[in-house]
């Protein structure tokens, strides 16, 4: 039995988005934004998370999803093809987070989309709520997301995080490597196929290290967004997710109102890679049913 991640073949040119766009952020931050599936269909905005890229969504902007929503993913400050200017100050404001998301809200005219958050992706989400509200936005769905960060003892976030990313996060190219290879492993439960493996360590070594340590260095509590939320949240988490642990879901679950559960039984930190059938069809039910 083979013990690695079968990507799906996606016919010839699927992945080819139908729009690209730089939309400026916060502080007039360059943004690289990319648009795939059908503009008459319910829009969608994928969130990736700490260290990642647009990248990560192959398999939901390839597959059955862009046949009949609207998806649309961006890299976000500091990471990708966005801009990644020098400086702590423009990773740790909150409201530049914010004013990234409103930004693509705006920007490419967006029809209250549903937000996909993974990861760091969930800070990104409640930062724009707070400072936005939530009347321009449909649902939230948080994939492995966090929701808060509290250093040094960093409750929630799990071993495989906090033993790799500070050695990401210093000036020393082959310790980030070897740091990001540890963190790659310990996001799945399987390993990742050779191909997958290769560019996700490439689109990881493409973020400066300086950013990944700006980014964990902030002090998060969501619980005021979460617990005034009205719009529906679907909380998708790996049981095996060694990077945010079950117990931030767990967290996330008893204080948003809205909050209901999708555990993934054997998956780590990707659900959206690591069981996409069924990752794809609750987030269309989820975008159908409030959009």
């Amino acid at each position: 039995m083979n013990d690695t991640l079968k990507l799906a073949t996606p016919p010839v040119n699927s992945s080819e988005p139908f729009a690209t766009h730089e939309v400026r952020g916060g502080g007039g931050t360059r943004l690289h934004v990319r648009e795939w599936g059908t503009r008459e269909g319910p829009d969608v905005v994928l969130i990736h998370g700490w260290s990642q890229s647009h990248l990560c969504w192959a398999r939901q902007v390839t597959g059955p999803l862009a046949e009949n929503f609207h998806l649309v993913a961006f890299d976000n400050r500091g990471h990708g093809m966005s801009e990644k200017p020098s400086g702590a100050g423009y990773y740790v404001d909150p409201r530049l987070w914010a004013d990234d998301l409103a930004a693509v809200i705006d920007q490419i005219d967006l029809d209250r989309p549903v937000i996909v958050a993974w990861s760091y992706g969930g800070f990104i989400a409640t930062d724009y709520v707070r400072a936005y509200g939530e009347e321009e936005i449909s649902a939230i769905n948080l994939v492995g997301a966090a929701v808060t960060l509290r250093p040094p003892d960093f409750d929630d976030i799990g071993p495989g995080f906090l033993e790799n990313a500070p050695e990401a996060s210093v000036p020393e190219l082959g310790t980030n490597i070897a740091a990001i290879q540890r963190f790659l492993r310990a996001c799945t439960v399987r390993p990742l196929t050779s191909d997958q493996w290769s560019a996700a360590l490439c689109w990881n070594m493409v973020v400066p290290a300086e950013v990944r340590g700006a980014l964990i260095s902030r002090e998060i509590d969501a619980g005021d967004v979460l617990s005034q939320l009205s719009v529906p949240v679907l909380v998708t988490h790996g049981r095996a997710d060694a990077v945010v642990l079950p117990s931030m879901a767990e967290h996330t679950l008893e204080i948003c109102p809205t909050a209901e559960p999708s555990w993934y039984p054997n998956v780590g930190h990707m659900p959206f890679l690591e069981d996409t059938a069924r990752f794809d069809r609750e987030l269309a039910e989820l975008a159908l049913r409030t959009t």
